[in-house]
C-alpha cells in the first residue's frame, strides 16, 4: 500500500446535494473543479446494473470516516443511484458503495483500486 494518502476524519469534505442527470448522462465519476475554491464537486453514480434490486445505497469512505449512514445516495428514475460531494483537491479518497446495508460494491469507473486490511479492494478517487 505504498503512497496511500489518508484524509483526516471529518476534514476536507462538504456534503453536497444529490443531483439528477439525464438517463443517457454520465456513468461513473464526474469531477467539476471549482475555480474559486480548492474544492472539486464529485458526482458518484452507481449504475442500476451494479445493484438492480437495491432499495438503498450509501457511499462510505475516507471523506465521511466510513460512516455507513452519513451519505445516502438518491435513486434516479432509471434505477441508477447518485450523490454529489464537495471534496478537497490534491487528495485521494478511498470509498465503496454499501447496498441495502449488507453488500459492498466498488465503483466500476474509479481512478484505481487499492487493497484494504480486509483482503479486498477499495475504490479510489483522486481529486
Amino acid at each position: 500500500m505504498a503512497g496511500r494518502k489518508q484524509s483526516p476524519a471529518g476534514r476536507g469534505v462538504k456534503r453536497g446535494t444529490a443531483k439528477s442527470q439525464k438517463e443517457s448522462g454520465t456513468r461513473g465519476i464526474k469531477k467539476q473543479y471549482l475555480k474559486s475554491k480548492s474544492l472539486c464537486k464529485v458526482t458518484f453514480r452507481l449504475p442500476k446494473e451494479a445493484a438492480p434490486d437495491a432499495k438503498s445505497v450509501v457511499i462510505v469512505g475516507d471523506f465521511n470516516n466510513w460512516d455507513k449512514e452519513a451519505t445516502p445516495m438518491k435513486r434516479l428514475k432509471n434505477g441508477d443511484f447518485t450523490v454529489t460531494l464537495e471534496l478537497e483537491t490534491g487528495r485521494e479518497y478511498r470509498f465503496k458503495y454499501l447496498i441495502d446495508g449488507h453488500r459492498w460494491e466498488n465503483d466500476w469507473h474509479a481512478d484505481r483500486y487499492e487493497r484494504n486490511i480486509y483482503g479486498t479492494e477499495d475504490s479510489v478517487v483522486v481529486v
